[in-house]
C-alpha cells in the first residue's frame, strides 16, 4: 500500500467520525499521530476530495467531510445557528472592548469608541464602533487620518444584514471591520470569509457568549481604500468632539 493510499484510508476513518467535518490543520495533526512515519500528508491532504470523491467531500475551502453526511449538512448548520446567543443583553456589551482590541491588538487607530444606535441619523446606518489612526509627534511620516468602523452582531439569523452593513460603512470609512461569532456554521464562515476578501472588510470572530473575554480572533485584515469625503466629514462632525478631542 502507497503513503498516498494509506493517509486516503485513515483520512476517510477519521473522518466517518466527524459530522462537521474537520479543517486542514486538524486533519493534519490527527493524520501525523496516527500515522508518524508518513511525510507526505501535507501534499495529500487538499485533495482528498479528488483521490477519493465517492467518501470525501469539500464543502469549503480548507474544511473536509465524508460524504455520508452531506446530506444532513444544511440540517446540521440550522440546528447549529439555531443554538447560539440571540442578542443576550445586546450587542453594545461588546463595543467597549472591541475598541480597545482595535487600539492595543490590531493597533488599527490611535483612539476607537463605541458608538451604535443611529448616532448618524441616516437609513445607511451607524457604526457599533468608529476609530481613528492619526501619527503620533514621534512619527517620521506624517500621515493623513484614517478613519476605522466596525460593524458587530451577535444574532446569527442576521448575518447577511451585518455585511451589508459593514460595506455600506466603505462610504466613509477608510477601513471597515465585521465582526461576529465564533460559533456560526462552517459554511457561512467560509462564505463571509471570501466575501469580506472580495469586498475589502476585515473580518474578526469572537465569543458572543463571553462579554468578559470575547477573544477577538482575527481571520482577514481590513484593506485600505479611500472613502468619500463628503459622507466621511458629514458623519465625523456628530462624533467629533470625542473622537479627535
Amino acid at each position: 500500500m502507497t503513503q498516498k493510499e494509506r493517509i486516503c484510508n485513515k483520512a476517510v476513518e477519521l473522518l466517518e467520525k466527524e459530522p462537521r467535518g474537520l479543517r486542514f490543520l486538524e486533519l493534519m495533526r490527527r493524520l501525523k499521530q496516527e500515522l508518524p512515519d508518513v511525510k507526505s500528508a501535507r501534499r495529500v491532504i487538499p485533495n482528498l476530495h479528488v483521490f477519493r470523491p465517492e467518501e470525501i467531500s469539500k464543502p469549503a475551502r480548507g474544511l473536509f467531510r465524508h460524504t455520508r453526511f452531506r446530506e444532513t449538512e444544511v440540517e446540521s448548520d440550522i440546528k447549529l445557528v439555531e443554538g447560539l446567543p440571540r442578542n443576550k443583553g445586546g450587542e453594545d456589551r461588546f463595543y467597549k472592548s472591541f475598541a480597545e482590541y482595535l487600539v492595543e491588538e490590531l493597533e488599527e487607530c490611535t483612539k476607537a469608541i463605541p458608538l451604535g444606535g443611529n448616532c448618524f441619523k441616516n437609513k445607511w446606518g451607524t457604526p457599533d464602533v468608529i476609530g481613528v489612526l492619526r501619527p503620533r509627534e514621534s512619527d517620521i511620516l506624517q500621515f493623513p487620518a484614517e478613519i476605522v468602523s466596525a460593524e458587530v452582531k451577535v444574532d446569527s439569523n442576521a448575518l447577511i444584514t451585518a455585511f451589508g452593513q459593514a460595506c455600506s460603512y466603505r462610504l466613509f470609512s477608510h477601513k471597515v471591520y465585521l465582526v461576529i461569532p465564533d460559533a456560526v456554521s462552517e459554511s457561512d464562515l467560509a462564505q463571509l470569509d471570501a466575501l469580506c476578501r472580495v469586498f475589502g472588510l476585515g473580518f474578526i470572530l469572537f465569543d458572543a457568549e463571553n462579554p468578559e473575554e470575547p477573544n477577538y480572533q482575527i481571520r482577514v485584515r481590513a484593506t485600505r481604500h479611500e472613502p468619500d469625503m463628503f459622507y466621511a466629514n458629514r458623519n465625523l462632525k456628530v462624533v467629533e468632539d470625542e473622537l479627535f478631542g
